[in-house]
């Protein structure tokens, strides 16, 4: 008999051009007494008019995030540690800005009232207690950060999410005014993210009608908006915005695959942005998912992106087993792309070749 998963959604979702502006509205009934609501902000923000709008009150604080990398466990552990040293407790975290901001925010949310490291809880459903009350504010789009049930960290010896039930957002603000003027970049690596979701969750064994409905859409948005449109404009930025949610939607109730789970090799040992990670494993996963690379190589053309390569020329066979071993480790991801027997077919010769031409 099949066992189905009992998934756990965003509580509140707000979409629309200028929903920003009822933060104050939406953070007022999760106050609690004289207890701050903590602003975990791209630090790319500080400086510019966005923190002049967020509704501060009281003891609240605006902490301006280092996402430079990708947020380590040392770094969710510090600012958490911080937090209950000065405020006891705090009513929540609110996370403003693209995946890794929010990624901080809810790992940070969690942390406040689990014991021990963020490493402790790497893995799938570790998280023993729900944690303060979350809300996730995107300035990028196309990571789904903002509806996954993991948080993306790296940790001492892996990179891995916290996944559970308690990682979810309890709000999310989709103002899709916020996404304007990202660099064309910036925007498109964070785009092809939400595309390559598509691709392995609708290629993926653990693919059901709930993952394909969203996927589908999220694949066709993605199609019009890099491969159709000759122009940025305000629609795309709405357009890319739910493809981003729906993209994260396909993905939560199957999984992503092959592109993903090299990635995150790259990641822990050259400290790659998860999105140009992404792009630079799709860029050769042919073999994989022969459509889907083709396509993503229009896109590539389309939009007169540059795409890294030659990233692992003159690695040790040392770095090399490092990052197969963090990506052997995504267990589910693989499983998703290839079927129960992906340990035969990927194997570590296998995987040391991809690695090799990325």
């Amino acid at each position: 008999m099949s066992k189905f998963r009992n998934f756990k959604m965003v509580d509140y979702v707000i979409y629309g051009r200028g929903s920003f502006n009822q933060l104050d509205e939406i953070l007022s009934p999760n106050r609690k007494g004289d207890s701050p609501m903590i602003f975990l902000v791209d630090h790319f923000f500080e400086g510019k008019t966005l923190p002049g709008r967020i509704p501060l009150q009281g003891k609240d604080k605006i902490i301006f995030a280092d996402v430079t990398n990708e947020p380590k466990t040392t770094y969710v552990d510090k600012i958490s540690q911080e937090l209950k040293d000065e405020f006891g407790t705090v009513s929540g975290l609110i996370g403003i800005g693209g995946g890794s901001a929010m990624d901080l925010a809810k790992a940070v949310s969690l942390m406040m009232t689990n014991p021990g490291s963020s490493a402790d809880y790497q893995g799938w459903d570790l998280v023993k207690f729900p944690g303060v009350y979350k809300a996730g504010i995107p300035t990028l789009s196309g990571t789904g950060a903002e509806v996954s049930r993991t948080t993306v960290l790296t940790g001492p010896v892996r990179k891995l999410g916290m996944n559970s039930d308690f990682t979810p957002f309890n709000q999310i603000v989709l103002d899709p005014e916020l996404v304007a003027n990202v660099p064309k970049n910036q925007r498109f690596y964070t785009g092809m993210d939400c595309y390559i979701h598509c691709i392995e969750s609708l290629q993926g064994t653990y693919l059901n009608e709930f993952s394909k409905s969203y996927g589908d859409k999220a694949l066709d948005l993605c199609q019009e908006i890099f491969l159709e449109k000759d122009s940025w404009d305000d629609d795309s930025d709405d357009k890319l915005m739910m493809a981003s949610y729906a993209g994260g939607m396909s993905i939560a109730y199957s999984q992503v695959g092959v592109a993903h789970a090299v990635s995150y090799g790259l990641s822990f040992l050259l400290g790659t942005r998860h999105g140009v990670g992404n792009c630079i494993v799709m860029d050769h996963l042919e073999e994989y998912y022969p459509q889907g690379t083709a396509e993503f190589k229009r896109m590539v053309e389309k939009n007169e992106v540059e795409i890294p390569k030659g990233i692992c020329y003159g690695l040790t066979d040392e770095e090399f087993d490092k990052m197969i071993d963090v990506s052997l480790g995504m267990k589910p991801l693989w499983e998703n792309a290839l079927g129960k027997d992906w340990e035969k077919i990927m194997t570590r010769t296998k995987l040391r070749e991809l690695y090799e031409k990325l």
